[in-house]
């Protein structure tokens, strides 16, 4: 079916809002099953059934790594849930004064033709750092049953070629470890990681923040 690419309209929000909600919620248990596979954490649990082992307990060897596990599971959802929470109460509870009200920024959706149906977002904001003017992208969402069918690379390629016109010098976005097939995409369309830095805020969940960029 055909998509179609235009500038976000009041009447999208509820849309947008629900795609953003539970599209960035399904990170999670990614997050969850990537940082339960380190190094890290297994040398914790390992650590833990030798002490329950070792006090002699059956109930303290399953209780412990099941603790340390829960914990691992909400620094994840923390991480992700908190964000979605954060940013409802911020820029997407005005998507038109926070993306939309200068020229150099914008804020688009990918429709199916002839049904309305929003199944895509992406956004892009004019930063200034001195002399240099360039663009930074956010909120890149696909719904899931509209992926990998190239919507990522359109909804990218609009916010690059808006970039260009704009005189910017590049465009940078920050994503996470988690988001492997995005990483993959940034890469494939010529963006370059820049910086790599782990979240502090909840470094049980292993996630590392990835900073990328490409020149125009």
């Amino acid at each position: 079916m055909a998509l179609v690419i235009r500038r976000y309209r009041p009447s999208d929000k509820d849309t947008v809002l629900t795609l953003f909600s539970t599209c960035t919620r399904e990170h999670i248990s990614p997050c969850f099953f990537n940082a339960m596979k380190s190094f890290y954490h297994f040398s914790v649990i390992v650590a833990l059934l030798n002490a329950g082992y070792h006090l002699g307990s059956v109930f303290a060897a399953v209780l412990l790594p099941a603790a340390w596990t829960g914990l691992v599971y909400f620094s994840c959802y923390i991480h992700y849930d908190g964000f979605v929470r954060l940013k409802l109460n911020s820029d997407m509870a005005d998507i038109v004064g926070s993306f939309l009200s200068r020229p150099d920024d914008c804020f688009w959706v990918a429709e199916v033709e002839g049904k309305g149906q929003v199944v895509g977002m992406v956004a892009v904001v004019a930063k200034q750092s001195g002399k240099e003017r360039y663009g930074e992208l956010f909120r890149m969402i696909i719904a899931p049953e509209f992926r990998r069918a190239g919507l990522g690379s359109r909804l990218t390629e609009t916010v690059l070629a808006f970039s260009k016109e704009r005189g910017f010098s590049k465009v940078m976005l920050d994503t996470s470890s988690t988001q492997q097939p995005a990483v993959a995409l940034y890469k494939k369309l010529g963006f370059r990681l820049v910086l790599e830095r782990p979240d502090w805020t909840v470094w049980m969940s292993r996630i590392k923040i990835l900073r990328m960029e490409k020149h125009l």
